[in-house]
């Protein structure tokens, strides 16, 4: 009799040979045709299980113990040909950087030829036919010309639909998607995971979806499995885990889902502390051989201003302008035209030496805090970088500041000597913003400042950036494609989108009230998971009803 089960985990333990177990005992299954969702925070053991599935555990990691059944058959067993015939052939997966995931050698035709070859014995001229076929499916405008460009031509979210192409198009019984849209914007996002769960339906696959964001989980999961510390402590049905939770961790990551922050409003009279005016900045063509790349107008007459204590969310999709207006206000990249104030003063005509010292008076906070701290310098002494310009500031007077700092952004002093890898992503941000307010600045712009943590840590950082901009009164650019975070930490948004800003409004109001059609389309892109009226979550349309998507 056939299983209803396609995947059945079975007590799975994965660790080092001699070392600590990062997976233990772990179990969960997935019916055919079904999602199931496995949330937790970062280190919970959810891509390890997912990877073990294919035995693409990382070194130096062993699977301990446990049997992994794929329709009734244990796969931890098979070798050889018999192992390649059920990896991508009927088990595929969807990693979250297709970059890494795509050969940057090979054409995008030609990886996706490959598997069909590869796995079902067919000729070249009828590969190239279904691939051609399956790039249309996917909704690429030509499919010819994606077909014989590179993977280096295209962005993350066509990158992301093409790796889905090269697997679907072997139809697999079983597709494992791995933070598969943690690096797009919202309306990308969606429309990856609505290509995916329509593709998935077309050929009855099973998806098995690693991810930290609940809002995701509660659109597209029939079933999830919450895993902390290698461990499977909680599962069920997506309605039932999201909105009656049994195991305190459950409940704890539901109340990290940002959630609408009284915010003190800010003090709107008098000289704003930022305010542009019709702001152009033009990225001048690159020459290519023989051809030169037109230029592009990355900001095109963006007007608007940031009062004191004020933080204005600016929002859109990647490549809209939000960076390179945070680029501006910081002294990183120059303008092409308009004109950019710092507290009534014109920074174009501000003298060399006015003009830094203003801008010294504007710090950044950068969406990867690994690569903006220094791999080689202790924390104290990338937090007190910014001292180094204050005029006559003694080195016991910078410690202090520096041991100061690091106790608001609750890490103490004790982390002063550390270096940027001893750290987890949330400490090393929270490093980025000491750094940014240990001059205690009039202007921060953060740039995608949590987009890279996951929910438990970004509340954390979220709540500790709103508690110092209160503490100190600086302004704040918050720069961020998620408008899960803008209601916990903006006083009013601006959405923008190719270079101009298209809506303007108090937090609240634009939620509500939505005026632009983009805007519009964003609202409705965000994960359905939302804080009901009197306390706890509801789920905005019924979560297993694909219908209603």
């Amino acid at each position: 009799m056939t299983s209803p089960l396609l995947l059945d985990i079975q007590n799975l333990s994965v660790g080092l040979e001699h070392g600590p177990t990062v997976v233990e005992d772990a179990s969960l299954s997935i019916a055919r045709g079904r999602i199931l969702a496995v949330v937790g925070e970062s280190g919970s053991g959810k891509t390890v299980v997912s990877r073990a599935v294919l035995d693409l555990l990382p070194s130096p990691l062993i699977r301990r113990s446990g049997r992994i059944l794929f329709d009734g058959r244990d796969i931890t067993t098979l070798e050889g040909a018999a192992r390649r015939k059920v990896r991508g052939g009927q088990i595929g997966m969807v990693f979250q950087e297709p970059m890494v995931s795509l050969n940057p050698a090979l054409s995008v035709g030609a990886q996706l030829v490959e598997g069909l070859m590869l796995h079902e014995k067919i000729g070249r001229a009828e590969a190239r036919e279904r691939a051609l076929a399956m790039l249309a499916r996917i909704r690429i405008d030509d499919p010819a010309r994606c077909f014989g460009a590179w993977p280096h031509e295209f962005s993350g979210g066509m990158r992301q639909r093409i790796m889905l192409a090269s697997v679907m198009l072997l139809k697999p019984r079983l597709l494992i998607a791995d933070e598969p849209t943690t690096a797009l914007d919202t309306l990308v996002q969606r429309e990856v995971l609505e290509l995916m769960v329509e593709l998935a339906r077309e050929n009855d696959t099973a998806i098995l979806l690693v991810s930290h964001d609940l809002g995701l989980v509660a659109r597209y999961a029939d079933d999830v499995v919450v895993m902390r510390g290698g461990r499977v402590i909680e599962r069920g049905p997506t309605a039932r885990i999201l909105l009656d939770p049994q195991h305190d961790y459950t409940r704890n990551l539901l109340e990290a889902m940002p959630r609408p922050r009284r915010l003190a409003p800010p003090a709107r009279a008098g000289v704003p502390v930022v305010e542009a005016r019709d702001l152009v900045v033009i990225h001048k063509g690159r020459r290519r051989m023989l051809k030169r790349q037109p230029d592009k107008r990355a900001v095109d007459g963006v007007s608007f201003q940031v009062a004191p204590g004020e933080t204005l969310a600016l929002v859109g999709e990647s490549g809209s302008g939000k960076t390179t207006i945070g680029r501006c206000l910081v002294g990183l990249t120059r303008p092409s035209g308009g004109q950019l104030t710092f507290r009534g003063t014109d920074l174009a005509r501000a003298s060399g030496a006015e003009a830094r010292a203003r801008r010294l008076d504007c710090q950044m906070v950068f969406q990867d805090p690994f690569s903006s701290l220094d791999p080689r310098h202790g924390v104290g002494r990338i937090v007190a970088e910014p001292l180094r310009h204050v005029p006559g500031l003694a080195a016991d007077e910078a410690r202090r500041r520096v041991d100061e700092v690091l106790e608001e952004v609750g890490l103490g002093s004790a982390y002063a000597k550390r270096l940027p890898h001893e750290l987890s992503g949330g400490q090393r941000q929270r490093v980025a913003i000491a750094r940014a307010i240990v001059r205690r600045p009039a202007f921060v712009v953060a740039d995608e400042a949590v987009s890279a943590l996951d929910m438990t840590v970004q509340a954390q950082v979220l709540d500790l950036f709103g508690d110092l901009q209160q503490r100190h009164g600086f302004s704040c650019l918050f720069i961020t494609h998620a408008l899960s975070v803008v209601r916990r930490i903006a006083h009013r948004v601006a959405v923008m989108k190719d270079g101009r800003i298209v809506e303007t409004a108090e937090t609240e109001e634009l939620f509500a009230r939505p005026r632009h059609d983009y805007t519009r389309a964003l609202l409705a892109a965000a994960p359905v998971l939302e804080p009901a009226a009197g306390g706890g979550w509801r789920l905005a349309g019924p979560a297993n009803d694909r219908s209603a998507l």
